[in-house]
C-alpha cells in the first residue's frame, strides 16, 4: 500500500508527500547456520569434484556467490595462501586466507578439469559460471543430505562468520574479512554464535588476581 501510494503522488506530481510516506522495515531475522557435521555432510554430497569443491571454497573463505562466478585463476595464491577478491561489493578489494584443505582440491581440481581463465567455467569455455548454477550447485547438493534447515549457498558464509567468531577471531577482524561496509552488518553474528559466557565481576579482582 505505502509503495502504490508513493507511485501515485509522483504520478500527479506531489512527490513531496510521497517523501513524508513512512518507509517500510524488514522483518528482523537471524541468519541460519550450519553446524560443523552438517558442513562435512554437505560437502560430501555433490557428485562432481567439481561442485564439492566449490562449496567448500565458499564456506572456507566467506565468499558471495558474486565474487565466486567472478574468481580467475590467477586470484589464488597457492605459495601465499591467499585469495584476491577483486571489486565486490561496495567496489573494494580484499585478501582473505586460503585454506590448506581447499589448497589439496582446488590443485587436484584445476589438474582435472583445466580450466582456462575463470576459477569456475560455465558452460562454454571463455564464460564463468553462473551464479545460478551455483545456487543449483547448492540446491541439488541439499537433496542428498539430511539437512533439515531451510538454508540457502549464502549460508555458508553466515557460517563462515559464525564459526570464526566461536574460534576467537577478533569481530573487526571478521568484518574485514567479509567486506562489509560496517561493524554493525557484522555484528549480527554475536546473536548466533556460541560464545563462552565469562560472569560479571570487577576488574579490580583481576588487576590483583593470585599468579
Amino acid at each position: 500500500m505505502v509503495y502504490g501510494l508513493r507511485y501515485y503522488f509522483r504520478h500527479i506530481g506531489q512527490t513531496k508527500r510521497a517523501i513524508n510516506l513512512p518507509s517500510l522495515r524488514k522483518d528482523s531475522r537471524l541468519p541460519v547456520i550450519l553446524n560443523r557435521e552438517e558442513l562435512k555432510e554437505l560437502f560430501q554430497a555433490p557428485k562432481l569434484l567439481k561442485h564439492r569443491v566449490m562449496l567448500a571454497l565458499i564456506y572456507s573463505s566467506g565468499l558471495r556467490s558474486a565474487e565466486v562466478s567472478k574468481l580467475e585463476i590467477a586470484d589464488v595464491d597457492f605459495e601465499r595462501k591467499t585469495i584476491h577478491i577483486k571489486q565486490s561489493k561496495y567496489k573494494k578489494d580484499r585478501i582473505v586466507p586460503l585454506s590448506d584443505y581447499i589448497s589439496v582440491g582446488l590443485k587436484k581440481y584445476l589438474a582435472v578439469e583445466k580450466p582456462n581463465k575463470w576459477l569456475f567455467n560455465g558452460r562454454f569455455v571463455d564464460n564463468r559460471y553462473s551464479r545460478a548454477g551455483l545456487t543449483w550447485v547448492m540446491r541439488e547438493a541439499l537433496k542428498r543430505t539430511n539437512i533439515q534447515k531451510q538454508v540457502s549457498l549464502h549460508s555458508l558464509r553466515h557460517s563462515y562468520a559464525t564459526h570464526l567468531l566461536e574460534d576467537g577471531v577478533n569481530i573487526v577482524v571478521i568484518k574485514e574479512l567479509l567486506g562489509h561496509a560496517t561493524i554493525a552488518t557484522t555484528m549480527i553474528y554475536l546473536h548466533v554464535a556460541q560464545l563462552p559466557h565469562t560472569p560479571p565481576h570487577s576488574p579490580l579482582d583481576t588487576l590483583y588476581a593470585k599468579r
